[in-house]
């Protein structure tokens, strides 16, 4: 029996993750995503409540989108990628020219993990690394800025708070 370092292991098994991607999880610069217009999302932290206004990702073409093809963001804004099923879940920069704070959420809203200021165009994904509900990104630095914290509260209609 071979046992792969761990390396060789995550490399394969993230080659075998992009063997397996689906069409879909490519978009190019002209394709039309509707997003819809977007809703209120509030973040409750130590250092106060935090109103965003956001694009809610609920479609696989909306998720494949995301973010990318944007030149900037204001500070008050985001994106919500509601999961049908919670899953431990991966993002990406491809085509992202903007930094982006990554939060991946549990079902109760509560934040599990934060990924600042995650650099544009890099495809080394981010990972939740546990199961989550969704992932909410923000412009780069917000969270920081603001004192948002893993434990912190997200509230918004997908959630169940």
């Amino acid at each position: 029996m071979y046992v792969l370092p761990m390396k060789s292991l995550l490399t394969l098994t993230l080659g075998l993750s992009l063997l397996a991607a689906p069409v879909f999880a490519q978009t190019s610069k002209n394709d039309v995503v509707d997003f819809g217009e977007p809703k209120p999302l509030t973040i409750i932290s130590e250092d106060g409540t935090h109103e965003f206004q956001v694009e809610e990702a609920k479609t696989l073409d909306q998720q494949a989108r995301g973010m990318m093809f944007r030149e900037s963001m204001e500070p008050d804004t985001g994106m919500i990628f509601e999961f049908e099923e919670p899953k431990i879940a991966t993002i990406w920069m491809k085509n992202t020219s903007i930094p982006l704070d990554i939060l991946f959420v549990r079902s109760n809203g509560k934040i599990l993990k934060i990924e600042h200021s995650h650099q544009p165009y890099t495809l080394r994904s981010a990972s939740s690394e546990a199961v989550i509900a969704a992932v909410v990104e923000l412009k780069g630095g917000e969270a920081k800025r603001r004192g948002i914290r893993p434990g912190d509260e997200i509230t918004h209609p997908f959630f169940s708070n």
